[in-house]
């Protein structure tokens, strides 16, 4: 066995176990003064060494979290030693994705204090067509959640993957995808659907696709979604065509799926698979 180095923190630890796991090397750890981390294949020792240096200058990057829910360990203990959620939440998130955020949260307070048929006249898609007097419909839709559940589900991959996104391409690039998806997903709706519709469920499969592919794409980047979570994505298509979110809503997030996997190629295409 090589020693590699010790660690003072467990879940640091267990975070860059979980990470080389899923490159396919197995690393052990034993209880010294300090937990120590093993390699039994010499033949990994330079490149384990090199992908060790890379996790200690900054081992809070996204693809060190994404391996221990890969791997099944987050619920070792989601928060490291000294790091509070708020920092979390801001380490994770830009400028963009909190503001949005912020905005989602007041307007369903706003909903509960004035009532949804007057956020949705206010800021819903004219389903008469009437959106040119009132650009801004095109867009406003998303910031509107009618559940708490809708509203809780949307904002945590918002923050779990717009803020990769922002984090690691610029609140640019997170703007542009979620105008797209926003002013996409809110034509297909309005052109299949008889009721008023809302949320950030067509941003969020977008932002979906987008990282999938990316990930997938450029395998050195720092954008990605676990293979798994696309598993995920594909079941709730299949509950969402038995009835639960409604055909119009499926035809809108299937095309805004595509739509983000379109972009990932085209920002990817000087990329080389390795």
């Amino acid at each position: 066995m090589i020693r590699l180095t010790g660690f003072a923190n467990p879940r640091m630890a267990q975070s860059f176990v979980d990470y080389m796991a899923i490159r396919g090397i197995p690393l052990y750890m034993a209880q010294e003064d300090r937990l120590t981390l093993l390699l039994e294949d010499d033949t990994k020792q330079e490149m384990v060494e090199n992908e060790l240096k890379q996790f200690l200058n900054d081992p809070q990057q996204p693809r060190y979290r994404a391996a221990s829910w890969q791997s099944g360990h987050i619920d070792r203990g989601l928060l490291w030693q000294g790091e509070s959620l708020l920092a979390l939440l801001r380490q994770r998130a830009g400028p963009f994705t909190m503001t949005l955020s912020l905005l989602c949260c007041v307007i369903f307070f706003a909903m509960w204090l004035f009532g949804d048929l007057t956020m949705l006249a206010w800021l819903g898609w004219r389903m008469d067509g009437g959106q040119f007097s009132q650009p801004w419909r095109w867009f406003s839709h998303i910031l509107l959640h009618l559940t708490l559940l809708h509203l809780v589900f949307n904002l945590l991959w918002w923050w779990y993957i717009g803020g990769m996104i922002e984090k690691h391409l610029g609140s640019s690039k997170l703007l542009v995808i979620t105008l797209i998806s926003a002013l996409l997903g809110g034509w297909l709706q309005a052109e299949y659907s008889e009721i008023s519709f809302s949320g950030l469920t067509c941003v969020v499969y977008t932002l979906m696709g987008y990282a999938w592919l990316r990930g997938e794409r450029d395998t050195e980047g720092d954008v990605f979604l676990p293979r798994g979570l696309i598993v995920f994505t594909v079941l709730w298509f299949a509950i969402s065509y038995s009835g639960i979110l409604g055909a119009s809503a499926s035809i809108a997030c299937i095309f805004c799926l595509t739509a983000g996997l379109v972009m990932a190629f085209i920002d990817t295409r000087h990329q080389r698979y390795r």
